[in-house]
């Protein structure tokens, strides 16, 4: 059995990914990850045991040279570019296989889903929090250009009008695109590429998903690959030499906020008595000076990591938040964009740590942050947390699509 796992984003949208590969190999079915080539993919997929398809172009290159749009057809231009590149490079891998799970930028998934509709199998899509999926428990994110009306609070009308930005945003060139390869067009592009029962990767316990009508998807927990690297000796001697650091990183956010934010950060902890371990990120961070109660590390096991840290400061992605939940570390999420104030407020809400207010923290707004963030009731409810997240749902997930291909091959 073959399943090609399909991505285009940031290292949350692959490392889920290479997570389920593993889970799949291990129940003896082959798994190919279609995903951008940036070598710390090739290395994680490495990791993983799967195969690497390499998809269009790096994230990093497509960052840095297309995804800066000024103007609406700027951006179908690129969407289409995408698509067609996209449905290339998936394709290029899918064949002879089985089935084909989709995720990552709008533009890619459609293609992916194209790619199944073409060879005849089964395609299913997934996605890393339930803020995406259309729910009456929870209002969509407004897409750049395309705000919610403040005077309409109803959330189905809200999802109505999600559904109609999409297909302003992306029908033109996923319909183009179909009718290019001979697939008839579709009238909802959003609820066609996510499907009417999706996969929803993350953990119940940070953001249980509620029944609806609106969306039938199937939580199967976090896709988490286990990491049993061993940490850098530099990294070792700095932990073993003092109380637990203070974790500082953004993960794959590179913006002028987050350079600044992960100064400030250093400034805070250094107030509290507290040392630093300052992860460089996509932002290319770095200390302020050279004192030696500040670490720099590059990407490390952060499984590992966090379980031995005072706290941990981030930008709130789904999967910084899901692992640092997972080691029963405090954290502060300064969050920057898209679904990352929800993860602030999800820590927040369950006691586990702080949400920050804005993605430009202040010395003084840090400061009270950390206040909480350290203290041991934080602490401890963190750990307790912690005892109640499940570790298996790629396992959940791989059992259910190998199900599924199983099922179809019966059927057919």
């Amino acid at each position: 059995m073959r399943i090609v796992l399909s991505t285009y984003g940031s290292r949350g949208d692959v490392e889920p990914m290479a997570g389920l590969a593993a889970a799949l190999q291990s129940l003896g079915a082959e798994a190919v990850v279609s995903a951008p080539a940036d070598q710390e993919f090739v290395e994680l997929l490495e990791r993983a045991g799967a195969e690497l398809a390499p998809s269009f172009m790096p994230i990093r290159q497509w960052i840095s040279e297309k995804a800066k749009p000024s103007a609406p057809a700027d951006f179908s231009m690129l969407t289409a570019e995408m698509i067609a590149a996209q449905y290339e490079a998936i394709g290029a891998a899918a064949g002879g296989c089985d089935a084909i799970v989709g995720t990552g930028l709008m533009p890619s998934a459609a293609a992916a889903q194209c790619v199944a509709e073409k060879l005849g199998v089964p395609y299913s899509h997934a996605t890393f929090c339930p803020l995406f999926l259309p729910s009456h428990h929870h209002r969509p994110y407004p897409y750049p250009g395309h705000p919610l009306p403040p005077e309409v609070t109803d959330p189905r009308a809200l999802w109505d009008l999600n559904a109609q930005h999409m297909n302003a945003l992306f029908g033109g060139a996923v319909n183009a695109h179909r009718a290019s390869i001979g697939l008839p067009a579709v009238e909802n592009v959003r609820d066609h590429v996510f499907t009417d029962r999706p996969l929803l990767a993350s953990d119940p316990v940070l953001w249980p998903w509620e029944r609806t009508e609106l969306c039938d998807a199937v939580q199967t927990g976090a896709w988490i690959l286990p990491d049993e690297r061993p940490l850098p000796a530099e990294l070792e001697a700095f932990l073993e030499a003092g109380a637990p650091p203070v974790y500082v990183g953004f993960g794959s956010i590179a913006l002028q906020s987050t350079k600044d934010a992960a100064r400030t950060a250093i400034e805070a902890i250094r107030a509290r008595g507290r040392r630093v371990v300052l992860a460089r990120g996509w932002v290319d961070a770095s200390p302020i000076d050279d004192r030696d109660d500040c670490l720099l590390v590059g990407e490390v096991n952060q499984q590992a990591l966090f379980r031995r840290v005072a706290a941990v400061v981030h930008h709130g992605g789904a999967g910084t938040t899901t692992t640092a939940a997972r080691a029963g570390a405090p954290q502060v999420v300064v969050p920057q964009i898209v679904d990352q104030p929800f993860w602030a407020a999800r820590v927040a809400g369950l006691g586990i740590g702080v949400a920050h207010d804005g993605p430009a923290p202040t010395f003084e707004s840090l400061s009270v942050a950390l206040n909480t963030a350290l203290a041991p009731e934080t602490r401890a409810r963190a750990a307790g947390v912690a005892g109640t997240m499940r570790a298996d749902g790629a396992m959940v997930a791989a059992k259910l699509l190998i199900d599924a291909v199983s099922r179809e091959r019966r059927l057919g």
